[in-house]
Formats: C-alpha cells, sequence, structure tokens
C-alpha cells in the first residue's frame, strides 16, 4: 500500500512540474489541427476522385 501512496504523491509532484499552455497558444494549436485536417482531407479526397476516373475509365 505504501508504494501506491508513493506513486500518487510522485505524479502528483510531477504534474505541478509542468508548464501548461495558455489560452492563446491553445487556440492557435487548434486552428493549425483544423487547417492541416481540412488540406489533408481535400487531398485525399481529390487523390479518390482521380483513382475513381481511373479505374472506370479502365473497366469502360
Amino acid at each position: 500500500m505504501k508504494k501506491i501512496i508513493q506513486f500518487f504523491k510522485e505524479c502528483y509532484a510531477e504534474l505541478r512540474k509542468v508548464v501548461w499552455p495558455g489560452k492563446d497558444d491553445v487556440i492557435s494549436s487548434v486552428g493549425v489541427v483544423l487547417v492541416s485536417t481540412v488540406i489533408i482531407a481535400a487531398v485525399l479526397g481529390l487523390v479518390d476522385v482521380l483513382l475513381l476516373l481511373g479505374v472506370q475509365t479502365i473497366f469502360k
């Protein structure tokens, strides 16, 4: 039981050392993730359409 209590004490001590991001950092990171997701989705959609057209051309 002592080891479990010690573990949680050490976890708490480590979490107090963490430098948490500010609101502005979080908002800018979310923006980067959203823009990246939209760009990758567009590229994959374009590849999908091109592959579909290629397969349809081959099998016509």
